[in-house]
């Protein structure tokens, strides 16, 4: 948010064909980051990772597409940016480890974090009518 690139973010996710199911504009807290990032919680980081997740607010969507977890990990690349390929958001605009972008690892997880930032109606289960263009018809 801080450097006015969350539109051109977005509309790589849109661009490559995922649906955008949830998407807001939040202010993350302690309690919410202490709980999202609980596998750091002992990592000499962590604070500092809490510091600049509260500095701003954040975009938090909910991509949905054929391996979507698979195809937006891919998308956003490795988490210190000078590592990340370019191409990936990460290796396009980052060059450290300050946290331009996160992506959930798995789908199990996937579930897991959408609950802990979307109420189940701020989620809606839509196709676009587009839907033909995106995939072959037998991966439908």
């Amino acid at each position: 948010m801080g450097r006015g690139i969350a539109g051109e973010v977005i509309d790589r996710f849109i661009k490559k064909g995922l649906i955008i199911s949830g998407i807001k504009l939040m202010q993350l807290t302690d309690e919410l980051l202490d709980d999202h990032y609980a596998h750091l919680k002992d990592r000499p980081f962590f604070n500092r990772i809490k510091t600049s997740m509260k500095s701003l607010p954040v975009i938090v969507m909910c991509l949905k597409g054929i391996d979507a977890v698979q195809v937006v990990r891919a998308m956003v690349g490795a988490t210190n940016g000078r590592a990340a390929a370019p191409g990936t958001i990460r290796g396009d605009y980052s060059m450290g480890q300050e946290n331009i972008i996160h992506a959930s690892d798995t789908p199990e997880n996937a579930v897991i974090e959408l609950n802990r930032f979307f109420k189940p109606e701020e989620i809606i289960d839509y196709t676009p009518a587009a839907m033909h263009l995106l995939y072959a018809d037998d991966e439908l």
